[in-house]
């Protein structure tokens, strides 16, 4: 079992930043991919930065404006969003594979004004 909190949630305006957290219950070197993912209002949910392999994805709409990174003392995945727009408006949901399960965060909340 692996449990998964999202913190770092919150309104801002847009051109402004946040920062997510992902504090997982076990070492996250231990998963296979971890990432962030995010959920618009009436839109299906969308991959938004993964790690895999050593790799790093992003959606193209985050591209220059999100960083995702590990923070292994903290058994944490960050997401940093800078240059926020309201299209960027979603909740944001936190994703591990461990041993061939998927697990997910509950989410947290990202609100950017205009």
């Amino acid at each position: 079992q692996v449990q998964l909190v999202e913190s770092g949630g919150g309104l801002v305006q847009a051109g402004g930043s946040l920062r997510l957290s992902c504090a997982a219950s076990r070492s996250i070197f231990s998963f296979n991919s971890k990432g962030w993912y995010r959920q618009a209002p009436g839109k299906q949910r969308e991959l938004v930065a993964i790690i895999k392999s050593g790799r790093i994805n992003y959606a193209d709409s985050v591209k220059g404006r999100f960083t995702i990174s590990e923070d292994g003392a903290k058994n944490a995945v960050d997401l940093q969003m800078n240059s926020l727009r309201p299209e960027d408006t979603a909740v944001y949901y936190c994703r591990a594979e461990y041993s061939g399960v998927d697990y997910w965060g509950k989410g947290t909340l990202v609100t950017v004004s205009s």
